[in-house]
């Protein structure tokens, strides 16, 4: 086995591991159980900050359109959290044959039972008996994770030992069920309401704030540096090139990070605040990888059907040209293919990388508004989904500018590829005529 191969089975054997990994799996499937409801919220906040607004209609006009749907991101996005939580119980019961139901409404209880229910207010007074927002949202978003997991792992390890109440026949299918939960959910509540009272006597005083000083924070921090953004793409696109889905396995190990980090510019962009983060679930979506789909590659199929003579090469950009234009870059990936494609392998990984630095250093330096947090759906064609991603015209235009650095990395390598094909179906045609 030479090195090539031997690189290729192990990123194979941990690229499998990795997509078949229970709990990256509930996971991807939680933060998807929000994706319709954060989209209601995104497009009403994105109609109530469309820019240049105040010009059309006047500023008392904005104002008034900001307070009638506000609620809408405040009742979707802002609580966030609540939603994964119902997620993560529904899948993880339902991974253990165990009523996911009732299972999403105990992951629920046993994160709002860790959650401190008062708040302090700008003049330092607390409140008692309310829910803080933050909670529901970024801050709370890795304890509601932690919450749910063991909540939902809890409830359904007691059901499989049978730790229930069961009911005759005769009994209605939704009591047997209630009755059959009652059990299971009384355990597994009182243990979170334990943890509830523990925590109090620790310098945290509740597990949000351990939680959010001891593990968010740091991931988070390290989550939005350049560093480990380049990192996740070169593992989605060395993913991609052995054949394994790049973004589904990295989305699934980082999204909850990238997805707290996007609540946080949300936050801010809502109280109209500086935006703390750079990276995030909107820019890993719409200035990386999945820019013009999988690889950036857009560009590659604009020069393929401008520059290139090859018949192969002309079917494939014709072919996958339509779905090009919403991201969607299948036909290029397997067709071209650059799947094991040792020929393309360098345009194929350092594009997206360059691409990705002139992204952040064109936010970094201000040139660039950053990401507004608001989710912009990733089939949304390039130039719109910069515009919406950053609330500005100037997020349309770095979009344009990354897709002209991966073309002019791409084409050297797409012309060589290209005369080679050219050649090869010139000699096919000489010798079929000479028969």
């Amino acid at each position: 086995m030479n090195l090539y191969q031997k690189i290729e089975s192990k990123i194979m054997v941990l690229g499998d591991k990795l997509n078949n990994n229970v709990i990256l799996m509930i996971l991807r499937d939680a933060f998807m159980l929000a994706f319709p409801l954060t989209i209601f919220g995104s497009v009403m906040l994105v109609i109530a900050n469309f820019p240049y607004l105040d010009a059309l209609i006047g500023i008392d006009a904005v104002n008034a359109l900001k307070d009638m749907l506000g609620p809408a991101a405040t009742a979707t996005m802002s609580i966030a959290t609540i939603f994964v939580s119902l997620g993560i119980g529904y899948y993880t019961s339902r991974y253990k044959k165990v009523e996911p139901l009732f299972g999403a409404a105990i992951a629920l209880v046993a994160f709002f039972l860790l959650t401190p229910f008062d708040m302090t207010t700008a003049s330092g007074e607390v409140v008692t008996n309310v829910l803080s927002i933050e909670r529901l949202g970024a801050k709370g978003m890795f304890i509601g994770m932690f919450a749910s997991f063991g909540a939902a792992f809890l409830y359904a390890a007691i059901v499989k030992k049978n730790w229930i109440i069961k009911m005759p026949p005769s009994v209605p299918p939704a009591v047997a069920k209630s009755f059959a939960a009652l059990l299971p959910a009384l355990v597994t509540l009182t243990v979170f309401l334990i943890l509830r009272l523990v925590f109090t006597f620790t310098p945290w005083e509740n597990a949000h704030d351990f939680v959010y000083q001891i593990i968010q924070a740091p991931l988070t921090a390290l989550g939005k540096g350049l560093p480990a953004t380049i990192l996740a793409i070169l593992a989605i696109q060395l993913l991609w090139f052995f054949g394994l889905h790049g973004q589904i396995i990295v989305n699934s190990v980082l999204d909850p990070i990238w997805n707290t980090l996007s609540l946080e510019n949300l936050n801010a962009f809502q109280v109209g605040e500086v935006l703390p983060n750079i990276v995030n679930k909107q820019f890993i979506e719409t200035f990386t990888v999945g820019l013009g789909g999988t690889g950036m590659t857009l560009a590659v199929v604009i020069a393929i059907l401008l520059f290139m003579k090859s018949r192969q090469l002309k079917e494939i950009g014709k072919l996958s040209a339509p779905a090009a234009i919403f991201n969607v870059n299948e036909p290029v990936i397997f067709g071209m293919p650059i799947v094991l494609n040792p020929v393309i392998l360098i345009p194929w990984i350092v594009a997206p990388l360059v691409a990705t630095f002139v992204a952040y250093f064109a936010m970094s330096s201000g040139l660039v508004p950053l990401t507004t947090g608001v989710a912009v759906p990733w089939t949304t064609p390039v130039f719109l989904s910069g515009m919406l991603a950053t609330n500005s015209w100037q997020g349309g235009v770095l979009q344009l500018v990354q897709m002209a650095i991966v073309f002019v990395i791409w084409f050297p390598f797409l012309k060589a590829l290209d005369l080679r094909n050219y050649k090869q179906e010139s000699e096919e045609a000489t010798n079929t005529q000479e028969f």
